[in-house]
């Protein structure tokens, strides 16, 4: 598990081919010091498990459903790449929980910068609807970011200075792809909640027979009432 609070900037060293999908050889920087093989690594916010380490470079397994459904797949030698290890004891919590599992592909769809002001709109497909929440927390290449704003298929986040000085986000132009996760909490409150939507609309109270209302609620009640 991870904050969304990038640590280091690194650089893609190489990229191969495998009977498995990919190896990508990452350089972790001063990173490299808290990492043995097996360990997790966010890579622009891809959870990866380091495969084999040499000095500060560390390689990485990428397997086909990892690069169908991310970046990882565009990923070139000398790429840059935001980077971050799992949360360890004893070190703030600053950002949001992020598990480094995508949950889609997004476009950059336009950036604005007037003075100290960085906005990013980022377009997104419609299975993410649900789950974008205006103020709420959101990981962009694996950094934790807030929703600025929001429209139907397109998200905006305002950048910080810091935020800009420490992350990828800096390189970004229109028409980069981006990696998506969104808040799990919101992801498991509609799983829960999936079995009780319905189609069936609900009887306005004004339209409802007052004589007919359950003196006490249950679900059997809840359903004949259109909930």
């Amino acid at each position: 598990m991870f904050t969304g609070l990038i640590e280091h900037i690194g650089g893609v060293l190489s990229v191969s081919g495998t009977a498995a999908g990919k190896r990508l050889r990452i350089d972790l920087g001063p990173l490299a010091a808290e990492c043995k093989l097996g360990d997790s690594v966010a890579v622009d916010g891809v959870c990866l498990t380091v495969a084999d380490m040499d000095g500060t470079a560390a390689e990485f397994d990428a397997v086909p459903e990892t690069l169908q459904r991310t970046t990882l797949g565009l990923l070139r030698a000398s790429a840059r790449v935001n980077l971050e290890l799992p949360i360890r004891h004893g070190k703030p919590f600053g950002g949001h929980f992020v598990l480094g599992h995508v949950d889609g592909v997004g476009q950059v769809d336009a950036i604005e910068s007037a003075g100290r002001e960085y906005l990013v709109h980022i377009a997104f497909g419609p299975v993410l609807e649900p789950l974008m929440v205006e103020k709420g927390s959101v990981a962009i290449d694996g950094i934790s970011l807030t929703i600025a704003r929001l429209r139907p298929g397109v998200l905006t986040v305002a950048i910080i200075p810091t935020t800009l000085a420490k992350t990828t986000m800096r390189l970004k132009k229109a028409g980069d792809k981006v990696n998506i996760e969104c808040d799990i909490l919101g992801k498991y409150v509609l799983k829960a909640l999936a079995p009780w939507r319905t189609s069936a609309p609900v009887a306005p109270a004004e339209q409802a027979d007052r004589s007919e209302r359950p003196t006490t609620l249950s679900e059997d009640t809840l359903k004949a009432w259109g909930f």
